[in-house]
């Protein structure tokens, strides 16, 4: 995805203490907002030697816009572990790329779409549904387009970078009449649905406190050449991105809503890679009751990917806690502990397919829809506005 500067977009409340001197140049530009554009096929990145299309009778047929790293390493593949969807489009603005991709999945030219031709997806019938792997800062506005080509939607985390975007994407999907799930996609995954159960069945007691570390150190990069790095295109920071994990987490093994958020942010100065955003972001939620999260979110820290809940008659410990794999689990209580392995964390990726795809095509519920995706925004929001201020939030 290329970076393309524009004044267009809010963002979160501490974005204002975050100037850059690239922004003065920006106000030279045509005010149209950051723009979908192709970029180079990633490095490292395998495509399948063979593959298999699965017949469409009985399966829903997605469009992937957006042919990332995390579009080609992750979730295409994932399609072939899925009982309910299959590949049936690819929208790029780097039609080599896209070429190349199609041919290893066994699609044709004519499933191939632009940016500039995504509204003919309204004419193709072999597409029933898009996941946007787009940059944060283009899902409101390809969302939009999605519902007005009468396709139903699965978009990525976060949904958007303000409230009033997930409002709008809400808005279109009510009107369009299609399904707007949200790809959160750790409510999928063996070891964190354990931790959902342990925690309703009161494992360690009473809840006390929760402690979520997200966090890596970036390479050196600056907000031209690496879109995380960019405010237009991913918000405030760490915090929007791999953070949210921690704030999900905080949100189901509570089963709460907090009632006071305090924050702080950390930007260090004279870093190339950190011009427009907070490079840590540290927050704690309290829910009423008393017990307390807290979070803590980097891209300029050793790497780590960890959970830690305490309750009056125990502990869980998940280290890694939300990746794409290697989870582990220990459960202590008393002076025993447990190590516990409930599955494979590989197939979060197809059950987060295939719940899309049940909603879809049986009109299910949906365990992440949009309006998760607007609670979270807003307290991403309360947490920047919480870290600006140097206060309290009430919630």
């Amino acid at each position: 995805m290329s970076i393309r500067w524009t004044r267009r977009g809010t963002l979160l409340a501490a974005g204002a203490a975050l100037t850059t001197g690239a922004e003065s140049g920006a106000s030279m530009l045509q005010d149209t907002g950051p723009q979908a554009a192709g970029q180079p096929f990633p490095q490292g990145v395998k495509l399948p030697r063979s593959w298999e299309q699965p017949p469409s009778s009985g399966r829903i047929g997605i469009a992937v816009v957006g042919l990332g790293r995390y579009a080609l390493a992750r979730m295409m593949p994932a399609f072939a572990e899925s009982r309910l969807c299959r590949i049936a489009g690819l929208v790029s603005g780097n039609r080599q790329k896209a070429a190349r991709v199609a041919d290893a999945y066994g699609l044709k030219s004519d499933q191939i779409y632009s940016y500039d031709s995504f509204d003919r997806l309204a004419e193709d019938d072999r597409i029933d549904a898009v996941y946007i792997v787009l940059p944060s800062g283009l899902h409101a506005e390809w969302t939009e387009k999605a519902f007005a080509a009468g396709k139903h939607v699965l978009c990525e985390k976060p949904m958007a970078l303000s409230p009033s975007e997930c409002e709008r994407m809400i808005a279109a999907s009510k009107a369009a009449d299609r399904k707007l799930m949200i790809a959160y996609r750790c409510h999928f995954e063996p070891y964190n649905l354990k931790l959902m159960e342990l925690m309703r069945e009161g494992a360690i007691g009473e809840l006390r406190t929760i402690r979520t570390n997200h966090q890596y150190k970036a390479g050196m990069a600056t907000p031209q050449t690496n879109w995380r790095l960019n405010r237009r295109l991913a918000g405030g920071g760490p915090l929007e991105d791999y953070g949210l994990y921690g704030l999900q987490a905080s949100l189901y093994i509570s089963g709460q809503m907090p009632e006071r958020i305090s924050a702080s942010v950390m930007r260090p100065e004279g870093d190339a890679r950190f011009q427009e955003i907070a490079a840590h972001t540290a927050s704690q939620l309290t829910f009423p009751g008393g017990a307390a999260a807290q979070l803590s979110t980097s891209y300029d820290a050793a790497g780590l990917n960890r959970l830690d809940i305490f309750g009056s008659e125990g502990r869980i410990v998940m280290e890694p806690g939300t990746s794409y794999g290697g989870q582990t689990m220990t459960l202590s209580r008393g002076q025993g502990s447990e190590t516990l392995t409930p599955g494979d964390p590989q197939v979060q990726f197809a059950g987060q397919l295939d719940h899309f795809a049940e909603a879809v095509r049986e009109g299910t519920p949906i365990k992440t829809p949009g309006e998760i995706g607007l609670r979270d925004s807003r307290l991403i929001e309360a947490i920047y506005r919480a870290a600006a201020t140097g206060r309290s939030v009430e919630i």
